[in-house]
């Protein structure tokens, strides 16, 4: 049998499989197909055989369900591995994900800050399997000579081969370059600090702030879980007090004495995806491969757009994206209150 006959016997088998003498489509099949604890519980309220008499009924009801399930499981993979995008048609249709989300659910996000005690702020996001930290260095430096008055916030996105198969070693890719360019993006459009704030005296000592953000596990939407430990980073930053004498032109360093960063605007972002016509949010890997073309829309706690990014990809009429913004907005709700969470937690009482 050849490759092209064995690919469309593969296709067409996945295509309609047979269940109870019925035919069902893919979503429907993997809905009605019983996982193995429905199954053992199933059986546990079958009727009970004779006294006496062996369950030879049961244990070959057990054995043919399991068969199936194992058949059916094997089926739908082999499908999803020759026809990606066919596999997530189906379950598009009706209006799920293979990972049993919803078009516009995200996955679970949690954030835990202070994560690296050797950083002046530092924060852990995981987004689903994807994972993110963010250690920020302070340093000093002398202010910009366009802008005597303002201080520097340095963000800079590393992909290690550790995060994910897709990248190499070397210096950094397009991936990273541009995910780094978009966050410097977000900082400077949003205001999220006032670079006024980093100057330490005008002219001659500013603070610089080094944000490391490194992705340890990579399963799509990069961007979201970037900025999302950008935040919550620089909340976490505390920067000691410093002085110049003015005798020796020396800066003066009082780590006794600090004080917490002042963070004007919160912005979010919140990416989408297009298969076709169907726009999804928090993309995963596989998805972000199989898509036409991504989105993502950055907004502070007052609504307001920070940031609109669209790196090529199909077109997105008015409508859809008018509700993409909503459904950022109704996130930025969401991230705020788990980042208030968190912070009020690590808050000494």
């Amino acid at each position: 049998m050849t490759y092209s006959c064995f690919k469309i016997y593969i296709f067409m088998f996945c295509e309609r499989l047979v269940v109870n003498d019925s035919f069902l489509s893919l979503p429907e099949m993997l809905r009605r197909t019983p996982p193995p604890w429905r199954a053992t519980s199933g059986l546990a309220s079958a009727a009970p055989s004779a006294p006496g008499r062996p369950c030879s009924n049961r244990r070959k009801s057990s054995g043919s369900s399991e068969a199936a399930m194992m058949a059916t499981a094997a089926a739908a993979a082999g499908f999803r591995t020759v026809e990606p995008l066919e596999y997530y048609r189906r379950f598009l249709k009706e209006n799920c994900r293979p990972d049993g989300r919803d078009l516009g659910e995200f996955r679970t996000t949690t954030v835990n800050i202070g994560s690296i005690t050797t950083a002046d702020g530092s924060a852990l996001v995981k987004l689903g399997n994807t994972t993110v930290i963010c250690g920020i260095k302070a340093e000093f430096a002398a202010p910009p000579i366009d802008s005597s008055n303002k201080g520097y916030i340095v963000p800079n996105v590393d992909l290690p081969p550790l995060c994910s198969s897709r990248f190499r070693p070397g210096p950094p890719g397009e991936e990273a370059q541009a995910a780094s360019q978009f966050i410097a993006d977000v900082i400077e459009n949003s205001q999220m600090v006032q670079k006024e704030d980093l100057c330490i005296v005008e002219e001659k000592i500013a603070w610089v702030l080094y944000c490391d953000i490194i992705c340890l596990d990579y399963d799509g939407n990069l961007l979201d879980a970037c900025m999302c430990a950008l935040l919550a980073a620089l909340k976490n930053v505390l920067l000691p007090a410093v002085t110049v004498n003015e005798e020796t032109g020396l800066a003066e360093v009082n780590f006794k004495e600090k004080t917490p960063l002042t963070i004007k605007k919160q912005p979010v972002a919140t990416s989408f995806v297009l298969l076709d016509t169907v726009i999804i949010v928090d993309p995963t890997a596989e998805e972000e491969d199989l898509a036409t073309g991504n989105l993502t829309i950055v907004t502070d706690e007052e609504g307001k757009l920070c940031s609109v990014y669209k790196p090529g990809g199909s077109v997105i009429t008015g409508t859809k994206l008018q509700d993409c913004i909503s459904r950022a907005t109704v996130r930025h709700k969401e991230v705020k209150k788990l980042m208030d969470k968190v912070i009020k937690s690590v808050q000494p009482t």
